[in-house]
């Protein structure tokens, strides 16, 4: 195993981060996969870093056997700045407090300018077009300006997940049930993932809005194969998923040696890892409309008390929560939309008017725009 320290940016005299990789195996080549995994992009999710840890320890021991057939980078702390971020003693790793920006949001997209340097290159060969577009995307992202600490982080993650067969990057929720989170042309490949992982809940879209970190990585095939039409064969040759690790405050050594296992048995099922390869497990979730997914709103503030857990099954018109004017003692029933799967709810106990508190993924597309919370 190969550590690699990334410096970013410097945001000010006598600051420096950096970014710190792990990689294994070979660089992927002819006939070689590539995978890529990362942990905490929102740097106050947790759960991922702990699965970092166990899985470090799995690939260490499989690379000292020999198992590792293909390439994997594991990045176990993919947020360095988000890390240091604290108010209060409270932890702010979701937004960086400089600009207020998503660290999983605006990542800047090379897909014209590879398009561009590699059409000259292209034939009837698929694998040989997924080589050349592989290399020309590097490259683009490697060349791209950055002015500040952010985005230096964006294009660093970019260059080391770019040219991958599959990129995972572990979230968690608040209080959730493990679920994904991909697009639509990646879900015949991520709908085994999800039988490995155990979720129960995979939420497509073919381009949700702001382009988080995952769809960086898988749209390029996609937009490169509406582009070239039947002139050049384009597969959809990167699986990009964010996984959700169930809750933030499921941050356990079982939880997490398991979740561990369960990702070193999809990487050898996918020919990564060398030895027999692992049945099928059956499918305990299904791939349902991120469009379909339903944010429940507060409307009035108050106490906030749920009276239904996360993984049930809900119908529309189902009372999921009250909030309690602690003044007046009125209590507002928050209700389902939809008849669908409760599958995430806030850790907040004190809900302001207009504020998201729990979600419900129907199996009807409903929602337009831009379908991620900020």
């Amino acid at each position: 195993m190969q550590i690699q320290k990334h410096a970013l940016i410097s945001p000010a005299p006598g600051t420096q981060r950096e970014l710190i990789s792990l990689h294994y195996g070979q660089p992927a080549g002819a006939g070689t996969q590539k995978a890529y995994i990362q942990a905490s992009l929102h740097a106050d999710e947790l759960p991922g870093m702990l699965v970092a840890h166990h899985l470090r320890q799995q690939l260490n021991a499989l690379q000292a056997a020999g198992q590792i057939t293909g390439e994997i980078i594991l990045v176990p702390m993919a947020n360095p700045i988000g890390l240091s971020q604290h108010l209060l003693y409270m932890h702010m790793g979701r937004f960086e407090t400089m600009t207020g920006e998503n660290f999983n949001r605006h990542y800047p997209e090379q897909t014209e300018a590879a398009a561009l340097a590699a059409e000259a290159q292209l034939t009837q060969d698929p694998a040989h077009n997924v080589r050349v577009l592989r290399r020309e995307l590097k490259k683009a992202v490697d060349e791209s300006q950055v002015d500040t600490e952010l985005q230096s982080l964006r294009r660093k993650l970019m260059s080391l997940s770019c040219d991958a067969d599959i990129v995972l990057d572990l979230h968690c929720d608040a209080q959730a049930v493990m679920h994904m989170y991909t697009e639509i042309p990646c879900w015949p490949e991520c709908e085994v993932l999800g039988r490995f992982i155990g979720s129960r809940v995979a939420l497509l879209a073919q381009e949700s809005g702001d382009s988080p970190f995952d769809e960086a990585c898988s749209q390029v095939w996609w937009k490169w194969k509406d582009r070239f039409g039947d002139r050049f064969p384009i597969p959809q040759a990167c699986m990009s998923v964010t996984v959700e690790l169930r809750g933030a405050a499921d941050v356990e050594h079982e939880l997490a040696r398991q979740d561990a296992q369960n990702i070193v048995d999809f990487l050898r099922y996918r020919g990564l890892i060398a030895g027999p390869k692992p049945a099928l497990p059956d499918a305990i979730g299904d791939g349902r409309p991120l469009a379909g997914s339903m944010p429940i709103k507060s409307t009035t503030t108050g106490v906030l008390t749920f009276v239904r857990q996360v993984g049930e099954q809900v119908a529309a018109g189902d009372v999921l929560a009250h909030v309690i004017d602690p003044i007046t003692a009125e209590v507002t029933e928050l209700k389902s939309p939809v008849d669908g799967l409760f599958f995430a709810r806030d850790f907040l106990r004190f809900a302001t008017a207009g504020m998201r508190v729990a979600k419900v993924a129907g199996k009807e597309a409903i929602r337009t725009g831009k379908l991620l919370g900020a």
